[in-house]
């Protein structure tokens, strides 16, 4: 299994992703990690009308992600691994998959998150996130694009978990 991207995009699949990396990073399967929309039939339906002919997507909650990754279901696969946020990560890690580096690609703001840098908005239990995978050692870079330069994120999260008086 060759992971290109994981990515945290609180829209999942759209334009960026279709038009902007999937045109860059060469995958052949794009697996979305989610239980809500594992559990959603007209959101997958959606999903897959957005997604090229050339790729196949494959949606799954996180139990039986962590399964398939660990037992080598995509060996032969070139993913690219999509999130809508930061806590799903943190329940895959937890289960004893590992990642190098997270893309945060978008997390929109929404009532009761704070605007850290112009794609990344978060919330407490974000920040909380966001610190237990710093603490696991995973690079936090963000740009929309692929083309875009990357920005090291960990230095913003934990001045904001600071901010919010979030202890490690």
């Amino acid at each position: 299994m060759t992971i290109k991207i994981v990515r945290i995009d609180d829209r999942l699949i759209h334009g960026q992703i279709v038009q902007g990396w999937l045109k860059t990073v060469e995958v052949d399967k794009i697996l979305i990690i989610s239980d809500e929309v594992a559990n959603d039939e007209m959101q997958q339906i959606l999903l897959s009308m957005a997604v090229p002919s050339s790729v196949k997507l494959v949606i799954k909650n996180i139990k039986d992600a962590t399964y398939e990754i660990s037992n080598e279901v995509y060996e032969n696969d070139k993913l690219m691994i999509l999130f809508s946020n930061p806590q799903d990560i943190v329940r895959m890690i937890d289960n004893g998959i590992k990642f190098q580096s997270i893309n945060i690609g978008g997390m929109h703001y929404s009532h009761g998150k704070k605007q850290l840098l112009p794609n990344l908005s978060v919330d407490k239990n974000d920040v909380i996130s966001f610190l237990k995978l710093i603490d696991s050692g995973i690079e936090l870079e963000t740009r929309a694009l692929p083309q875009d330069e990357r920005y090291n994120a960990v230095n913003d999260i934990q001045k904001e978990a600071e901010n919010l008086g979030i202890n490690r």
